[in-house]
């Protein structure tokens, strides 16, 4: 042991904590930039899992629609004639035209139009007119509807799924959606949205986001916000030893937000009333995360809420799509401050969007084959265990 260093404990098998309690071998590195691995990960993830694209709220008026990209697959999310959620393939049925160039928008008349060939289809997706002078005898629009897509509407949060026989959507939703109830999402508003691409594959994002060892040299700011990240630990249990600070009210020890600040905000102020139906627990927590894999983690707030989608873009590319979600009576305040609730989170992930890049460039070195999970990143094994669920035999973690 060097002198004057303090050795690290030595964690058995019986620790009362929740973090892990031996070396355990992280993803192999070329999974993170291998084009073979990228393209299973969209067959086995991205086309079967239940997606989250927006907040219902976007898609508020009838004839409104969305158009969405998920792996080179564009998609049509609109709300029909009659207020129903739709979702289609953006394709034309004739010869495979896009039918929706635009991102968002609404539709003026009835029915959606080709741009290519002039098909007219109903908004529920039946073909209704071909522009041909003569149709074959044999030729029957019924049989040529727009490509249906599996959609849900799930406490204001609208999911797709591109697989014939999607899973049990659930089964999504790996911690919060328990609790989700409590947050009024289905009643809120889109105030704001941002996007950002990163340089990074969409897995370094989500590992960084389930763990906290980074926390103190890239999050100064939200340490102070919230001090137990500053310990390098997200939740109290995480650490040895922890039993011995069960009773310090300091939130560094039991979590929560520094005295005085109620939730994420540059002031640590809230932009309008406190929820009604959160538990005192909750409140006193300041932030709560409901996690949705692959595609979404829902933050909330005692005043807002923020959904955070995540989009693989290529093996080393991935996008955010970040929206925050207030009650529109918020909205309406006189003395509402939107840029003090979102340039927090926008600082914060843009922190994470550069240390996940950061990540991403060391993970092509050629002598370096796989990295190792510390006793913290309980999260982050149960994230790769996850995908290893979903590739199963499909890609070998032997190079």
């Amino acid at each position: 042991m060097t002198q004057g260093k303090t050795a690290r404990p030595r964690l058995g098998g019986d620790e009362d904590f929740d973090g892990l309690t031996r070396a355990e071998a992280a993803l192999p590195a070329h999974w993170y930039y291998d084009a073979e691995t990228y393209r299973a990960e969209l067959e086995r993830i991205f086309f079967r899992d239940w997606l989250y694209v927006c907040h219902a709220s976007a898609l508020g008026e009838n004839r409104s629609y969305r158009r969405f990209d998920i792996g080179g697959q564009s998609l049509l999310l609109l709300r029909d004639n009659d207020g129903i959620l739709r979702a289609f393939h953006n394709t034309c049925r004739h010869r495979g035209s896009e039918l929706c160039a635009e991102r968002e928008g609404r539709f003026s008349g009835k029915l959606i139009v080709c741009p290519y060939h002039q098909w007219s289809f109903a908004l529920d997706g039946r073909l209704v007119a071909t522009t041909s002078h003569a149709e074959a005898g044999d030729f029957d629009k019924a049989e040529y509807p727009l490509l249906e897509v599996g959609v849900r509407e799930f406490r204001g949060g609208i999911f797709v799924s591109l697989d014939e026989d999607p899973p049990d959507f659930e089964d999504g939703f790996i911690r919060g959606s328990d609790r989700v109830e409590n947050w009024p999402m289905a009643d809120l508003v889109v105030g704001h949205r941002w996007r950002e691409t990163m340089a990074c594959n969409w897995k370094v994002f989500w590992e960084n986001f389930n763990e906290c060892l980074h926390c103190p040299n890239i999050h100064p700011e939200l340490c102070d916000l919230v001090p137990i990240y500053g310990r390098r630990i997200s939740y109290y249990r995480d650490e040895p030893g922890w039993s011995a600070h069960v009773a310090d009210a300091q939130p560094k020890y039991r979590g929560g937000l520094r005295e005085g600040a109620v939730t994420w905000s540059t002031s640590g102020q809230a932009s309008g009333p406190v929820f009604p139906d959160l538990t005192d627990e909750e409140v006193a927590r300041g932030q709560s995360y409901f996690v949705s894999l692959p595609s979404v983690f829902i933050a909330g707030h005692v005043d807002y809420m923020r959904t955070v989608r995540v989009l693989p873009l290529g093996p080393e590319e991935t996008g955010l799509e970040v929206e925050w979600l207030f009650p529109r009576e918020t909205l309406q305040r006189a003395d509402f401050d939107l840029e003090d609730i979102t340039e927090f989170a926008r600082l914060v992930m843009r922190q994470d969007a550069q240390a996940s890049e950061m990540n991403q460039r060391g993970l092509r070195a050629r002598a370096f084959e796989r990295g190792v999970l510390m006793p913290e990143e309980h999260h982050v094994k149960a994230f790769q265990d996850w995908v290893r669920r979903r590739l199963q035999a499909d890609v070998a973690e032997s190079r």
